[in-house]
């Protein structure tokens, strides 16, 4: 159900996308990618650390039961991006994202995709039969799309909404948390950007608040996807570390690496925008080439290289 893609890429570059990534060697780049795991030892996973002492900021956890069970990704682990698909994670890597329908890796840090301000382009059927007024509407009434992946946004403009959106995205953090995963990913922040000017950041931001409550509650961390400009918002609200794609194509990784004390997760999707990670970042972040499609190691097309 949940075949994902990258969401910064847009189908007009898709070309010169995978140019880029026929040309990066194989050695990378020099300079600065179901097993059950018992959440409860966590701290002792690679890749995880315990959040900082009460009184810093990367300790503000609101709605959090008790702040000191939130693990937190070390900075500059291994890392590598599964959302399209979980096989084994390769040498070196402490800390794998991946589907919420699939399960963690056995003894590493695990994040757990979910899709909290968008619809799958499968799923929007099942929010139009038993959601539909949560679905944000233009001037016909039709959804409002994300074109370029064919996601129905959620429509997070109210505080009724937001709340009853919580509760549905609640049950899947929940479950990440059940099934053994220490962090949440939690893609589209930036929706607003395709909503036609009928969401705004402020919009998005609130209902992240709820995401961060939920998930603390749960006794995870969360991580805030993609939304450069509202990096500092982001971590201000609660949001532990951040999951960045493309921030070197796109020259944003400061923004992320200021706002979160290095705890980033970069993954890049072409040559340029991995070596200018690596050489600016690549000592500090953990950064990973993917391809497109983020495929399974073993299938046709699949990518990965690191710094």
């Amino acid at each position: 159900m949940f075949d994902l893609i990258p969401r910064r890429l847009r189908g007009a570059f898709t070309a010169v996308v995978v140019l880029g990534l026929l040309a990066v060697p194989a050695t990378g780049c020099a300079g600065k990618d179901r097993e059950h795991s018992d959440a409860s030892s966590a701290p002792a996973s690679p890749g995880a650390t315990k959040p900082p002492a009460d009184g810093d900021p990367a300790s503000r956890s609101p709605g959090a039961a008790d702040p000191a069970e939130v693990v937190l990704p070390e900075p500059h682990v291994g890392f590598d991006y599964q959302i399209g698909g979980a096989y084994p994670p390769p040498p070196g890597v402490g800390a794998v994202s991946r589907d919420r329908t699939a399960g963690p890796a056995d003894g590493l840090y695990n994040i757990c995709y979910v899709n909290a301000f968008q619809a799958q382009p499968d799923a929007t059927g099942w929010w139009r039969k038993n959601h539909p007024d949560l679905l944000l509407r233009d001037e016909s009434g039709e959804p409002v799309m994300d074109e370029d992946w064919g996601e129905a946004l959620l429509d997070v403009s109210t505080p009724a909404k937001r709340e009853r959106l919580a509760a549905i995205v609640g049950e899947w953090i929940d479950g990440c948390a059940a099934d053994g995963y220490q962090a949440i990913e939690a893609d589209n922040l930036d929706s607003h950007e395709r909503s036609g000017g009928r969401l705004s950041p402020e919009h998005d931001l609130a209902f992240g608040r709820l995401l961060v409550a939920r998930a603390h509650a749960a006794g995870l961390a969360i991580g805030q996807k993609n939304a450069a400009e509202l990096a500092r918002r982001g971590r201000e609200i609660g949001f532990d570390f951040a999951v960045a794609e493309e921030c070197g194509q796109y020259d944003e990784c400061d923004r992320y690496a200021t706002a979160f004390d290095d705890r980033v997760l970069v993954i890049e999707y072409e040559a340029a925008g991995l070596a200018a990670a690596c050489e600016e970042w690549g000592d500090t972040l953990s950064v990973v080439l993917r391809d497109l499609d983020v495929r399974p190691a073993g299938s046709a097309g699949h990518l990965r290289r690191t710094c």
